[in-house]
């Protein structure tokens, strides 16, 4: 399988989760990786970390404001300021991650003003990253973006239907995206329960985990680390594009 040393990364949603560890796989492999963040400390802290890990690898952190109406013009600056950062050559690879707290609410509370919030990041950034894009990555079947979605797209669960909407709706845009930006491939990571930060802290984060555990075949949640792989993976297989790959102790057939 092809190799992805020397190839440039972009990470949006980088900074922590299955983002920080694409970022950890990709340094291993000797990628030129760059990360992004709505938050600046939390860039700093990912790069120190992962440059005591890889102190001879190539890293850098650029802040990007997702949640903003100038979500268009905040991406575009970022990948600007990417591409001047990789002495002007364009990107081989961007992996979109990035979230926000999950909003979740009763039916009966929901309203336009929610729909709207709990897409922007989710759904919205994504497809204007697919707009922006073919300025910025190398035009080439070795070049690829990867999306992610989540199980609740295939199994719906309580409370959960503006995300489980945005998550369904993200599959056809990836299909779409990959045939608009051919030859670059445009992928689709499903992961299911995973234990990051997304969940809180402490004990609260401690007993969602628990509660996820009876959702998945192996008694477990997945870490971050292992999810990343699958992004590994896309970026390497040069004929997968299109595609969806679930990475979800088998949640989806519980």
């Amino acid at each position: 399988m092809p190799s992805i040393a020397d190839q440039s990364i972009l990470i949006i949603g980088g900074s922590s989760g299955i983002g920080l560890g694409v970022a950890h796989l990709a340094l291993a492999q000797k990628s030129r990786v760059f990360i992004s963040s709505s938050n600046q400390s939390r860039i700093s802290g990912a790069i120190e970390s992962l440059r005591k890990l890889y102190p001879d690898g190539a890293i850098e952190g650029f802040p990007c404001d997702l949640k903003s109406a100038d979500v268009e013009s905040n991406l575009e600056k970022l990948l600007i300021e990417v591409i001047t950062a990789n002495n002007g050559e364009l990107l081989n690879h961007v992996v979109f991650t990035a979230a926000d707290s999950l909003p979740i609410k009763p039916l009966s509370e929901v309203d336009l003003y929610f729909i709207r919030s709990a897409g922007q990041i989710r759904f919205m950034a994504p497809l204007l990253l697919g707009k922006l894009a073919p300025r910025f990555i190398k035009p080439s079947y070795e070049s690829s973006i990867t999306l992610t979605s989540g199980t609740v797209a295939r199994k719906p669960v309580l409370q959960w239907p503006v995300i489980s909407g945005y998550m369904s709706g993200l599959e056809g845009v990836t299909k779409s995206l990959a045939l608009e930006l051919k030859p670059i491939r445009v992928n689709l990571v499903m992961p299911g329960a995973v234990d990051t930060e997304l969940w809180g802290k402490g004990e609260t984060r401690r007993a969602t985990v628990e509660m996820m555990k009876s959702m998945t075949f192996q008694g477990r949640v997945a870490l971050a680390d292992e999810i990343a792989e699958a992004y590994i993976y896309i970026m390497r297989d040069t004929n997968v594009n299109g595609a969806t790959l679930n990475t979800d102790g088998g949640e989806a057939l519980h």
